[in-house]
């Protein structure tokens, strides 16, 4: 079994797959590990220290020649992975929605596609949740970045010249990214409170010190929506969650969204008229910007400012953080690798009916095979 671990094209990305850590229990499992040179260079990993774990340093070609089993961070079109072996299996993140072309490519070229960002939330599978990994790096530096680009301290100080009061943290949307939003702007000394149209959430707020702020007598999401996911909610509720949101949002210095629908538009909670009602030098972080943004006026990619206030449109937030969300990454694949690795065999066999291997299979055989893409 030869692993290929390719370093990454895909524009800005500086993550790797693989660290020497995980070669080396791949190895352990019997193995061959093939790295291009340079993968881990921006993650801060060097060719010597994959060497030193056991891996074969080469160019693309010599790596992918004979590949078994590809793993990438962000993956590439198929033309780029010319040269691997007969059925090969591509791991890494797909955005299958976004590029159904590129999916069609790896069915047409026989490669055995998973998504890893369509884990499963299920028990057995949160060691393997890319997606929880890189959240929740992404939710620290959303709060890193604001702390930043926000002009004022975040603690109360009293000092000799008077006191300086605590930065005010909103955080819309508590999922991973926005736990550890909350986590790390309360930390950082500042006052913070939080929203969620999953009603299970509001404990969890409250156990990291945070006010929760939920809008009372309209039902939102009972429990924590399908997959761990929060879904689309009703007319009424929207409407009740505007006007509530609208007499919070002016009072607050910092506000961080991270409301995200799978395979949807990023639902829209801030509109420009409620921006106006900031004051001026607060900082908005939409962690949601890549999928069209939770704030009006957001720019992904880019920092905006309209009425004053800082709209950041973040993108990718784990990649500033590559040395750590590398790590994570190539711990989340080992985990799942491993799980099902069959010893006699000598490599990972994934069963047609397992919830896992259902959940992120795209490709198999020639054929697009997932009953989300169908």
């Amino acid at each position: 079994m030869k692993v290929a671990v390719l370093a990454e094209t895909a524009p800005g990305e500086t993550r790797v797959a693989a660290i020497p850590e995980t070669v080396k229990k791949l190895a352990g499992l019997g193995a061959e590990v093939a790295v291009e040179a340079g993968a881990g260079r921006s993650a801060g990993v060097s060719d010597e220290d994959y060497a030193a774990a056991g891996a074969t340093l080469a160019s693309r070609a010599e790596v992918l020649q004979g590949a078994d089993l590809i793993l990438t961070v962000s993956a590439p079109e198929a033309a780029a992975l010319a040269g691997a072996g007969q059925g090969a299996t591509l791991v890494g993140l797909m955005d299958p929605f976004a590029r159904r072309d590129a999916v069609a490519g790896y069915a047409g070229a026989g490669l055995e596609a998973l998504a890893m960002e369509w884990m499963p939330r299920i028990t057995r599978a949160q060691s393997m949740d890319v997606l929880s990994s890189q959240s929740n790096l992404a939710g620290y530096k959303a709060v890193i970045d604001a702390a930043a680009a926000y002009g004022r301290a975040f603690p109360m100080m009293m000092t000799a010249a008077g006191t300086v009061s605590p930065a005010r943290v909103f955080v819309m949307g508590v999922g991973v990214a926005g736990l550890q939003a909350i986590a790390t702007a309360r930390r950082l000394g500042a006052q913070v409170s939080a929203t969620d149209v999953r009603s299970a959430t509001r404990e969890q707020i409250q156990s990291l010190g945070a006010k929760a702020i939920f809008v009372e007598g309209v039902a939102g999401i009972e429990g924590e929506g399908q997959g761990g996911y929060a879904g689309e909610t009703s007319e009424e509720y929207r409407k009740a969650q505007a006007e509530l949101v609208s007499s919070h949002l002016a009072k607050q210095d910092i506000v961080v969204t991270t409301a995200l629908i799978p395979g949807k538009p990023a639902p829209r909670l801030i509109s420009d008229a409620q921006v106006a009602t900031m004051r001026p030098g607060s900082v908005i972080v939409d962690l949601a910007a890549g999928a069209g943004g939770n704030v009006e006026g957001c720019v992904a990619g880019e920092s905006v400012t309209r009425h004053g206030v800082t709209i950041i449109g973040a993108t990718n937030l784990a990649r500033s953080l590559p040395a750590d969300s590398s790590a994570l990454y190539a711990r989340n694949l080992f985990n799942f690798l491993s799980a099902f690795w069959d010893k006699e065999q000598g490599k990972p066999v994934l069963p047609d009916e397992d919830e896992i291997v259902k959940g992120i299979r795209l490709t198999r055989g020639g054929k697009i095979v997932s009953e989300r893409l169908a």
